[in-house]
């Protein structure tokens, strides 16, 4: 047998004592009985010894070696690696009850199971995961931010259900996203250009979401797009990632023009009301009242941006507008139809339009 030269912990640690009975259990001329009248102590000291109830000494260890022919100074490593490592599942057992506490407190504030893809099968690590994506040193961090951040000012209408808990997790999570993008730097004058590369984008709906990215990026922006936590009826998010602005969406609708329109007022939040600060940020709520004066601009940069007013007058004058019209004026003027078909619905108060054309994003 030798002894460890590693730091590992082992899963029990190994007695000295179990040596002894291993050589006992070898040699077919000894005894227990034997070698404690070779040692020249009580068998019941000896017994102790092989229970691991007792240490070996150094004189134990000199006994040992003229009577096993093993030397004393193996025995006494032997004994001294013991005790470390006994030290150590102590200390790694100690270790574990506090991961298991830490984590119960997590789960009272993180909804875990939105974080599954995210996590391990080690709980240590799965806790240093957790504070990353939370930015955080402490879990008392994380209930201080639960008690600070009540977003009440994202609550625009009553009839929404929120979730405190789901919301930060959601946000936290957009923030943890967005840090892992790289992008080029950000320029505030290009706003003209980023649209009409946008539009072209959403003209074609081929890998838009992709597509869009890139663009985005090339342009300073990051974009994030995560699932949609219950009672947490975000539909876009617009902040500041270091040292770029971000976009992060949910997606509640996978078309066309609810993918744009969205996208585009969270743009318009970035030029017209983050860009000139970083500690700034907007979050849009699904079906929410708009209550403020900068969610109305945000309305109308978007609205401006996909369809400028002197087209959009000149769609109107083609009504009533069917597919067939709205497809031939998409293709005129470099929309895609949907997102005519969307203002449409908007202007008309009527999301029940019957259609065929693609809205589905592509």
């Amino acid at each position: 047998m030798e002894i460890r030269e590693n730091n590992i912990t082992p899963f029990e640690p190994t007695h000295p004592g179990e040596l002894i009975r291993d050589e006992i259990n070898a040699r077919e001329d000894l005894t227990q009985r034997e070698l404690a009248k070779q040692l020249g102590v009580k068998p019941s000291f000896l017994n102790e010894i092989i229970k691991g109830k007792r240490s070996i000494t150094a004189s134990t260890a000199l006994l040992l070696e003229e009577a096993l022919d093993i030397p004393a100074e193996y025995w006494m490593k032997f004994q001294s690696q013991y005790e470390i490592d006994k030290a150590r599942v102590k200390e790694k057992n100690i270790r574990k009850l506090k991961n298991v506490k830490i984590w119960n407190a997590i789960k009272e504030y993180v909804p875990i199971k939105y974080f599954k893809q995210y996590l391990t099968s080690n709980l240590e690590d799965d806790i240093h995961i957790i504070k990353k994506i939370f930015n955080i040193s402490t879990i008392d961090d994380l209930i201080l931010n639960a008690a600070t951040n009540k977003f009440s000012y994202y609550r625009k209408s009553d009839k929404l259900l929120i979730d405190e808990r789901n919301m930060l997790a959601w946000s936290s999570l957009a923030n943890y996203e967005a840090k892992l993008q790289e992008t080029n730097i950000f320029n505030h004058n290009n706003i003209d250009s980023l649209c009409i590369e946008l539009n072209k984008i959403f003209f074609e709906n081929r890998n838009t979401i992709d597509k869009t990215r890139e663009i985005l990026n090339q342009y300073g922006i990051k974009l994030v797009v995560i699932q949609r936590f219950e009672k947490a009826p975000i539909d876009g998010y617009s902040f500041w990632s270091e040292e770029n602005p971000a976009i992060a969406m949910t997606l509640r609708y996978k078309r066309i023009d609810y993918f744009a329109f969205t996208l585009l007022h969270e743009i318009g939040h970035i030029y017209l009301h983050i860009s000139g600060g970083i500690d700034k940020e907007f979050i849009d709520l699904s079906d929410s009242e708009v209550t403020n004066e900068k969610e109305y601009q945000a309305n109308d940069f978007a609205q401006q941006k996909l369809i400028p007013l002197e087209i959009w007058e000149e769609i109107i004058k083609h009504s009533p507008l069917n597919d067939n019209r709205i497809t031939k004026l998409g293709n005129k003027f470099g929309i895609n139809p949907a997102i005519i078909l969307g203002r449409l619905s908007y202007e008309k108060n009527n999301y029940a339009i019957k259609t065929k054309i693609k809205r589905k994003l592509g």
